[in-house]
């Protein structure tokens, strides 16, 4: 497997090893841990996996997920497909209810990326279990749901509203999330093991199902962490983010 970050000693980034050493014991006393990467200053100072997980071994990474939903978001929206301000019955027309209440008609791409769409509960609740077969449509069932609240009121935790993000850029770019963010964010990172769940008419989950490294996940937070700059490159950073000055 080839690595992505470079690597150094605990000491040399000024992190005592012994602490390095005690969190390391702590974490092999904890039973069902996968494995473990330390960065300091960008550079890998610890790794330990657990049998039988290695670190060429993707990981699935639940609600991480959204964030590399949401990023995806933030590209295209550079790219110019689509602004925050949008509503959400505009670019799933096909999903939407037949007389939508004004909460709904009111709803925008921000509101589902805050998760204050206005709905009291997830809306992703029994999904899996009732919506099976292809062209059942995940997001017309999640649009049907009541929206009690005037969207941007209200903070409910849901997956639904970013399963909706990933239905919306599926729509607009013709292609499932994972291909989208490949060449933008993905390759410039060197994340190479990315599997993305798909719901039945193949639009990726958004809201958890990817699948990734463990280095390839330290990678995307040290791109957030570095305020969206990779390599003084243009040519190998990610679309729409800033290069160094």
């Amino acid at each position: 497997m080839s690595r992505i970050l470079p690597r150094s000693t605990p000491l040399a980034e000024g992190v005592e090893p012994a602490a390095v050493r005690r969190l390391i014991d702590s974490l092999d006393r904890i039973e069902d841990v996968h494995g473990v990467l330390v960065l300091r200053h960008g550079r890998v100072i610890a790794e330990a996996g657990w049998h039988p997980h290695t670190a060429d071994r993707p990981h699935t990474m639940f609600s991480v997920s959204k964030s590399f939903t949401s990023t995806a978001v933030g590209i295209a929206v550079h790219e110019g497909l689509l602004t925050l301000d949008d509503h959400v019955l505009d670019l799933l027309p096909d999903d939407a209810p037949a007389d939508p209440g004004e909460h709904l008609r009111a709803m925008r791409v921000r509101d589902l990326l805050t998760m204050t769409t206005g709905h009291s509960a997830s809306t992703m609740e029994g999904i899996n279990r009732t919506i099976s077969l292809p062209g059942a449509g995940w997001a017309r069932a999640i649009l049907a749901q009541p929206v009690e609240h005037e969207p941007g009121t209200r903070f409910v935790y849901n997956t639904g509203a970013t399963y909706l993000l990933s239905a919306i850029l599926h729509r607009l770019t013709g292609e499932r999330l994972l291909d989208y963010l490949a060449p933008r964010l993905l390759a410039p990172l060197g994340i190479t093991h990315a599997e993305w769940e798909q719901d039945p008419d193949g639009i990726d989950t958004g809201g958890f199902g990817l699948s990734i490294t463990i280095e390839e996940m330290a990678a995307f937070g040290q791109l957030y962490l570095q305020g969206g700059v990779w390599e003084e490159s243009s040519s190998s950073r990610p679309s729409g983010w800033r290069r160094r000055r």
